[in-house]
C-alpha cells in the first residue's frame, strides 16, 4: 500500500512531464519473430505472451514513480500464482512496491541479474528489467489486459486525479 499511496504523489509531481511524453508504455518490442505486443494491469506491471510462457516485469510509469530500484524480492521457479496474486516486491530509495501477477501459471524463470543489478528494472524495463517468465493457465486473461492505449489513457487519468 506504501507505493500505492506515494505513487499518487508522484504523479503528481510527473504531471508536467508525462503530459508531453508518448512513451508511457513501449507496448511494442521488437523480438525474434517480429514485434510481441505488451498488455498491462492497473497496477502497472506488464506481460508479453511468447508461446505460451509470458515475462513479465513493471512499466515505464512505473519504475519512474518508484525511482532508483536498490532491491528485487522476486518468487521461487515453479511457484503457482492466481491473476492479481501479490508474488514480489521491489524496494526503491523512494519506496516499497509489491508486484501482481498479470495472469495465473506457474513460474518458470526468475531474471537472476536483478539479484545483483536491480537497477536494470530502471535502465531497461522492457528488455532487461524483466522480472519473472511463466506458462500462462487461461490465455483469456491476458486478453483481459489493456494494450498499450488503453494503458497510456489509464495512466493519463490517473495523473489527472
Amino acid at each position: 500500500m506504501l507505493w500505492r499511496w506515494k505513487c499518487s504523489s508522484i504523479v503528481y509531481c510527473y504531471s508536467t512531464t508525462l503530459q508531453s511524453r508518448t512513451d508511457l508504455s513501449l507496448g511494442c518490442v521488437p523480438g525474434p519473430a517480429g514485434p510481441q505486443i505488451l498488455r498491462f494491469t492497473e497496477k502497472h506491471e506488464w506481460i508479453r505472451v511468447d508461446g505460451g510462457v509470458g515475462t513479465i516485469g513493471i512499466s515505464n510509469f512505473a519504475q519512474e514513480a518508484l525511482g532508483d530500484v536498490v532491491y528485487c524480492g522476486l518468487p521461487e521457479v515453479g511457484a503457482k500464482l492466481e491473476q492479481m496474486e501479490e508474488f514480489g516486491a521491489l524496494e526503491s530509495v523512494k519506496a516499497a512496491s509489491e508486484l501482481y501477477a498479470p495472469v495465473t501459471g506457474e513460474v518458470t524463470e526468475v531474471n537472476q541479474e536483478l539479484g545483483d543489478k536491480p537497477s536494470l528494472v530502471n535502465k531497461s524495463c522492457y528488455k532487461d528489467g524483466w522480472l519473472i517468465k511463466m506458462t500462462i493457465s487461461n490465455p483469456a486473461e491476458v486478453d483481459a489486459l489493456m494494450d498499450e492505449r488503453a494503458y497510456e489513457k489509464f495512466v493519463k487519468s490517473a495523473e489527472a486525479e
